[in-house]
């Protein structure tokens, strides 16, 4: 008896959330995740960033091109590594409407081996953070002589 109250009470609670849902009045369907049409947006160039096979002690200084796409400055609030070996560096200004920026990632290129880092992005954009990720290998070429 207790699993079928349990059941129950699931479907009425999921049917619930979908009847949140509804149309404008244009008859477009809308829901509480849909894009702000106003405030900033940002659009990446690429978010993944892939050194390939570089050599220990290279240069390991990369950057993600962005735009703001929306109508309002945007405002990166803070760039966070996932790991110590990555240092990213955000602009510290407003972007107007319409330009662009970089956010520059230094990877530590004196550690050998494969490279799979995340950079946090928050900013005014959304309410969530934006992942960019840096990808690839590092060789030791003195070891291979």
């Amino acid at each position: 008896m207790k699993k079928i109250l349990s059941l129950l009470l699931t479907l009425s609670v999921a049917i619930t959330g979908f009847a949140q849902e509804g149309n404008n009045e244009d008859g477009v369907q809308e829901n509480e995740t849909s894009e702000k049409a106003d405030g900033a947006k940002i659009t990446w160039k690429a978010n993944v960033i892939d050194y390939g096979t570089i050599e220990k002690g290279a240069d390991g200084v990369r950057t993600f091109e962005f735009t703001n796409t929306g109508n309002e400055p945007l405002i990166i609030s803070r760039v966070y590594s996932s790991c110590g070996c990555t240092v990213p560096k955000k602009p510290t200004d407003p972007i107007a409407p319409g330009a662009s920026d970089v956010i520059e990632v230094k990877y530590n290129t004196n550690r050998v081996g494969p490279i799979r880092k995340t950079i946090s992005v928050y900013s005014n954009a959304d309410s969530v953070p934006y992942p960019l990720k840096i990808k690839g290998t590092i060789v030791d070429k003195k070891e291979d002589e």
